[in-house]
């Protein structure tokens, strides 16, 4: 430590012990016992202060080493960044996709909703009265044309054919006796052994016995088809509905016949809808009468437009509490998972196919309210173009009707790096329509 002269001062220790020196000359002689102590403690105290200034020294020793190297980095930092240019590397221009805008015949298309319903559906009654004896279906099963579904009790109709066979045998009987009669009548007649009258009798009861015998066959054909009517068949292949009997059910084919179950036909199916006035104005210009129309068809859970159908029914008239158009499309459903009820889209071409700029959905931004698609010049710099929309095709292609070119490398891959002005390193790839 120095003076404010420059000279060093004397060390802490000394001047304690000067001092002690002082106060113990001025101390009477009987008390150098106490004395020796005094000095003793001012000894053990002052090299305690030394220790202490000794820490305090080094602590203030390494902070100011830290403040010199903090002092020395900042100093080379502003020393790096004052000089630009010496030692970096320039960024180089991000990569992005590009491609060029494919071209393809799309003929505008309108769509609307409707509902699939079957082309056959039938509510199976009771023909005739009678217990329910056989069930041959399960509930929602698909069944063929003519397989076995129900069996009333055939018993008493089996008795009733017995019964209208006897009576036909019985009129045949009466029929060739009175067939005897008139040819044996005839003969006598000629030969004046009987009277004219007998013989008009005679065929009177013959042409009787004729009617007798219709009548015969007419209760036999009755009493076969009551036979018949116990045993209830599909008319046609579909699916069956829940069973409404059971085993041991009494219906009735009388009057208030018995419902059974329902069936529907699934293959072809139909799918109904109604289109406006301007709609079917619009169809009916850009597709000549006549002329086949296959509509496409998506539905929930499959893939969008993935069906196809042939429209084959436009009605007569315009509905006037609606002003609509009722059509209806035909489909194959070979699978059978679409079923009658079930909701579906549909969209029918309302001009022809013409060759149109096709550019991927995803590729286009949001300005405000406009559409705008990235474009690479030929220097690399990035430019947006502001296009007007079309159809959306079930690729994931999107119409572009105004604001593209032909040749224009539209940007559509690295869409989140760009912004207007941009220098990039487009990479060209070919577009697929699929």
């Amino acid at each position: 430590m120095l003076l404010d002269d420059g000279s060093p001062a004397p060390p802490q220790a000394s001047l304690l012990q000067a001092e002690n020196r002082g106060s113990a000359a001025t101390r009477s002689d009987t008390d150098t016992g106490g004395e020796r102590q005094d000095v003793q403690g001012a000894q053990q105290r002052s090299t305690d202060s030394q220790a202490r200034r000794r820490r305090y020294g080094v602590v203030a020793v390494v902070a100011g080493a830290i403040l010199v190297a903090g002092g020395a980095g900042a100093w080379g930092l502003k020393g790096h960044m004052s000089a630009p240019g010496q030692g970096t590397v320039p960024p180089s221009p991000p990569v992005v996709t590009v491609a060029l805008p494919l071209k393809e015949n799309i003929a505008r298309w309108t769509e609307f909703t409707g509902q699939l319903s079957a082309v056959n559906q039938v509510e199976l009654l009771a023909q005739v009265s009678g217990y329910v004896t056989e069930i041959h279906f399960e509930d929602g099963q698909v069944v063929q044309k003519g397989d076995l579904l129900f069996v009333i009790d055939p018993r008493p109709y089996e008795v009733h054919l017995e019964q209208a066979l006897a009576q036909r045998q019985t009129a045949s009987a009466s029929l060739a006796l009175a067939n005897k009669e008139v040819s044996r009548a005839t003969r006598l007649t000629g030969t004046g052994a009987m009277a004219v009258e007998l013989l008009d009798q005679r065929t009177q009861r013959q042409e009787a016995a004729v009617a007798a015998v219709n009548t015969a066959k007419a209760a036999v054909h009755a009493a076969q088809l009551d036979l018949e009517f116990t045993r209830i068949v599909a008319p046609f292949g579909g699916r069956m509905s829940m069973r409404r009997v059971s085993i041991g059910s009494l219906v009735s084919g009388a009057s208030g016949p018995t419902g059974l179950t329902s069936i529907v036909s699934l293959d072809p199916i139909y799918l109904d809808f109604d289109m406006s006035e301007a709609d079917y104005l619009a169809y009916r210009q850009a597709i000549p009468a006549g002329m086949r129309t296959t509509v496409q068809i998506s539905l929930d859970g499959e893939r969008p437009w993935s069906r196809t159908g042939e429209l084959d029914f436009l009605d007569n008239r315009i509905d006037r509490g609606s002003g609509t158009m009722h059509a209806r499309a035909t489909l194959a459903n070979p699978d059978l998972t679409i079923v009658p009820g079930q909701f579906a889209r549909v969209r029918m071409p309302v001009s022809p196919a013409r060759p149109e700029l096709m550019a991927p959905d995803a590729a286009l931004a949001t300005d405000q309210s406009s559409k705008t698609l990235m474009v690479v010049q030929a220097d690399g710099t990035v430019v947006p173009k502001r296009v007007e929309l079309g159809a959306l095709v079930d690729n994931g292609m999107r119409v572009i009707t105004r604001g593209l070119l032909p040749t224009d490398r539209v940007v559509i891959n690295g869409l989140m790096r760009l912004r207007p002005g941009l220098k990039v390193e487009a990479h060209l790839v070919p577009l697929s329509p699929h």
